[in-house]
């Protein structure tokens, strides 16, 4: 395995945007009026009244409190910023269940931007992957991440974005699999979604999303299920939506103000 291919080769970490597709519409988008339609039309109008009603009713449940107490329990914008404190990320479960765990928050941490940073990068290492594999894989994570590479992604050696910029790189696992499985061994598939890229207003690499599978080689050690290699394949992916884009301002506010996920699992 080259992770410097690897990486390279998928959306994380500079990969490609999708290409936005629309279907066409049922019945060759033709459309005819008339007065079954109206009459169709005022049905569904009612009906998504009624269940509007509904639904606002359900919520009241009796409760005739006061407005300002429902204002009071709103969570307010810091109560999803990052706390500084790191959550469990250990001690996974003897078993298939604890291995399909300790996949989803390897991936989260592997593709993550913390990698890309050589001051993080050797506690990474140290924290994910089993001993004998930890000098073999640092030599291959320093040349993967090299100045270079670092430098095409607009990051400079300490895999910081340039002033005014923030780059992001976060995975969300969207599901696992466990395709082998023992008591000293498994083999486990994390597909995978994120959110890759440099909002700022002159960037030339903005944030886009991506969809890739992780297949991790785990290995039990010690009380705890470790990574003994792993390799990257894209998709599978969904036809892409008709979300707008947001701005830079708009990218980097929510990358300040939303903590990202280090427990996924």
């Amino acid at each position: 395995m080259s992770l410097g291919d690897d990486h390279q080769s998928s959306g994380g970490h500079g990969g490609m945007s999708g290409t936005r597709v629309r279907l066409p519409e049922e019945g060759g988008g033709h459309r005819r009026g008339g007065r079954s339609s109206s009459r169709s039309l005022v049905t569904v109008v009612g009906v998504v009244v009624l269940l509007i009603a509904a639904i606002a009713f359900a919520n009241r449940g009796g409760d005739e409190s006061d407005s300002s107490d429902a204002a009071a329990d709103k969570p307010k914008t810091s109560s999803t910023a990052p706390s500084g404190t790191a959550p469990v990320q250990s001690g996974f479960a003897h078993d298939e269940q604890g291995a399909q765990s300790a996949a989803a928050n390897y991936a989260v941490t592997l593709v993550s931007a913390d990698i890309l940073k050589p001051s993080r990068r050797a506690e990474i290492v140290r924290h994910v992957f089993v001993d004998d594999k930890q000098a073999a894989l640092t030599d291959k994570f320093n040349t993967a991440y090299s100045r270079e590479f670092l430098s095409s992604i607009g990051l400079d050696e300490s895999g910081n974005a340039a002033r005014g910029s923030t780059y992001v790189s976060r995975t969300m696992p969207i599901g696992t699999k466990a395709t082998q499985y023992s008591d000293t061994a498994a083999t486990v598939e994390v597909w995978c979604t994120g959110v890759f890229g440099t909002a700022g207003e002159k960037t030339t690499r903005p944030v886009t999303s991506d969809w890739f599978t992780l297949t991790l080689q785990l290995r039990w050690v010690g009380d705890d299920w470790k990574v003994e290699s792993f390799s990257q394949k894209d998709g599978p992916a969904p036809v892409p939506g008709d979300n707008k884009a947001s701005n830079a301002d708009e990218m980097s506010k929510a990358v300040q103000e939303y903590g990202g996920f280090t427990y996924a699992r």
